[in-house]
């Protein structure tokens, strides 16, 4: 993997979801299909938690501390004990992307990082290029979680009349 390659992803990855939600409602943006599913704001809001506690971190401690401990995180709690969807999209995507503007400062001050550099973990070694790896693929779950967000919400707004003649979700 080209150390760079990653980090262009993570900056193009932060400019989508900035466009595919900087528009919606606030209605849009707590919206939920169920009560299972997540809304926009809790998607974004965990992005931005997830950017600080999360992926920028435990690389670091791959790259530079393999052997200390991670610490926890409840991305699947946060989103209640944080109250995600209480919060103002606005404020939420502003976060996240000033997190991960920070994200890519700190990635592109690093000096050829060792993405070899790992750690056991409960599923074999955990490689900082792993993680890297991991990081961007994380934003794209989360957009296709966005996309299909959009298209329940709209099919709801849509009823009685149903969008499936352009063809199978």
């Amino acid at each position: 993997m080209e150390f760079s390659h990653a980090i262009e992803q993570l900056t193009l990855n932060a400019e989508k979801i900035k466009g595919m939600v900087a528009e919606l409602s606030d209605d849009q943006a707590k919206w939920k299909p169920d009560a299972k599913s997540w809304s926009v704001l809790e998607t974004i809001t965990h992005l931005h938690d997830e950017e600080i506690e999360d992926f920028r971190v435990r690389f670091d401690l791959l790259l530079h501390q393999p052997e200390a401990d991670w610490p926890p995180i409840d991305p699947d709690g946060w989103v209640t004990s944080r109250n995600y969807n209480e919060r103002s999209l606005a404020d939420s995507l502003k976060g996240y992307l000033d997190e991960r503007q920070k994200s890519l400062e700190w990635l592109h001050g690093l000096n050829e990082p060792n993405l070899e550099q790992g750690k056991e973990a409960p599923w074999g070694v955990m490689h900082a290029g792993d993680m890297l790896a991991a990081w961007v693929a994380h934003d794209l779950l989360h957009m296709r979680q966005l996309v299909e967000l959009f298209y329940a919400y709209e099919s709801e707004q849509l009823r009685p009349y149903t969008p499936r003649y352009a063809g199978e979700w």
